[in-house]
């Protein structure tokens, strides 16, 4: 191991894209402070999986980061209404630091996004300032072992009995599941077919009929599990917005959070480049450095490419919905592009380490392990083409009808 260097960065090269016009004086404040906190408290998880994420939320909580992962300040946000480009800038950095870190961030916004955007006051003040103050982790769950990316498939149910719902089926893939003090449950009710008889539901973790069937391994270890609802009663003032609106409810939250995962790649890459130039620049060969070599120069251009065009698909989508525009297209070209990029720019970089490359544990050996899940959650890259794909579709169809 004396010839490959286990030691982490605690500061990024290059941090000029703050200067980009996409951003206000208070994002890049904001991000001084972030850099400066991360550093000192967060480090590369090792040991019990479940605590260490619990730890992560106690301190991202207790140093006010959580309060940009929901909106109202009644209910202990940062800001009414979630800074998209703010939550973008805090999972960049966090993720550059740690994938576990930035998990935690993260899984506080996607969980609880569906109460920020359509939650009731009383289930405001009772949900979110527990989030947001790192008291509470929250779960979203909506995949199942029948319907990840075809939502409309789903097949979980919830009955209305009296005064309560009883919820029948499973959830999967679920993220913090065997953590979370309470999941966000998309359930079919049946007010019309497909995705226009779903609705969604607070649920509990402790409530009676809602188990832990299953804790789910992944290469980049994160809290993942499967959930099965037995006979699991809720009253009715636990349903989520209104009934037959849950395919809008999930579909609302993920354009915020999507664009934060695309954030979350563009972390791993800086990372990944930034190792690389570590490596390239002190690696001695051939009576020269690896950086001298034109092969690896071409490879150091696309992936500094790669990561700028990330970046400024990221970010405007972040701007465009901080304006309120609608981003359903934007986002998913920055998913797309930012996951599918970081994979491309962090294999880069392993090839660039060489052998040090594969080294448990190694910077960029974690991130190999830790870009793989982002092309494929929050809406796998085949999704995000299909999307893009009927967005562009039908703009041209609608201004070819104006003609």
């Amino acid at each position: 191991m004396a010839h490959c260097p286990m030691e982490e960065e605690k500061k990024m090269s290059d941090q000029t894209y703050l200067e980009w016009p996409f951003f206000e004086e208070r994002h890049r404040r904001m991000q001084i402070e972030l850099e400066a906190w991360v550093a000192a408290n967060v480090s590369v998880h090792h040991g019990d999986l479940d605590a260490a994420c619990r730890e992560l939320v106690a301190k991202l909580g207790a140093a006010g980061w959580l309060r940009y992962a929901v909106g109202g300040t009644a209910y202990g946000g940062r800001h009414d209404t979630i800074d998209t480009r703010a939550v973008c800038l805090l999972r960049e950095t966090l993720a550059r630091h740690s994938g576990l870190a930035d998990f935690a961030f993260g899984m506080q916004g996607l969980g609880s996004g569906a109460i920020t955007l359509h939650g009731s006051d009383a289930q405001k003040r009772r949900y979110l300032t527990l989030v947001a103050s790192g008291q509470a982790i929250p779960a979203f769950a909506l995949s199942e072992p029948g319907s990840g990316s075809d939502v409309a498939a789903m097949s979980c149910s919830a009955r209305a009995d009296g005064d309560s719902y009883v919820l029948e089926g499973e959830k999967t893939w679920i993220s913090n599941g065997g953590i979370a003090d309470f999941y966000v449950v998309f359930a079919r009710t049946g007010e019309a077919p497909g995705a226009r008889g779903l609705s969604a539901f607070i649920v509990d973790a402790d409530r009676p009929g809602l188990e832990i069937a299953e804790r789910i391994d992944v290469i980049a270890p994160h809290p993942l599990a499967r959930l099965r609802f037995n006979e699991c009663r809720v009253p009715k003032s636990s349903l989520l917005g209104q009934p037959g609106q849950g395919f809008k409810v999930a579909m609302q939250t993920l354009d915020i959070f999507r664009t934060s995962v695309a954030a979350a790649a563009l972390g791993f890459a800086r990372r990944a480049l930034d190792e690389a130039l570590k490596r390239a620049t002190t690696r001695d060969m051939f009576n020269q450095k690896l950086a001298d070599f034109q092969i690896t120069q071409a490879k150091l251009a696309q992936m500094a490419t790669g990561v700028d065009v990330s970046a400024l698909l990221t970010y405007r989508a972040a701007w465009q919905r901080d304006q309120g525009q609608n981003i359903t297209r934007a986002a998913a070209m920055a998913k797309m592009t930012s996951t599918e990029t970081a994979q491309q720019v962090i294999d880069a970089a392993v090839q660039i380490w060489g052998g040090c490359g594969v080294v448990s544990d190694h910077p960029v050996e974690r991130l190999y392990r830790e870009i793989r899940a982002l092309r494929i959650y929050e809406g796998a890259t085949e999704v995000q083409q299909l999307i893009i794909a009927r967005q562009t579709l039908s703009a041209y169809e609608q201004e070819q009808a104006q003609q």
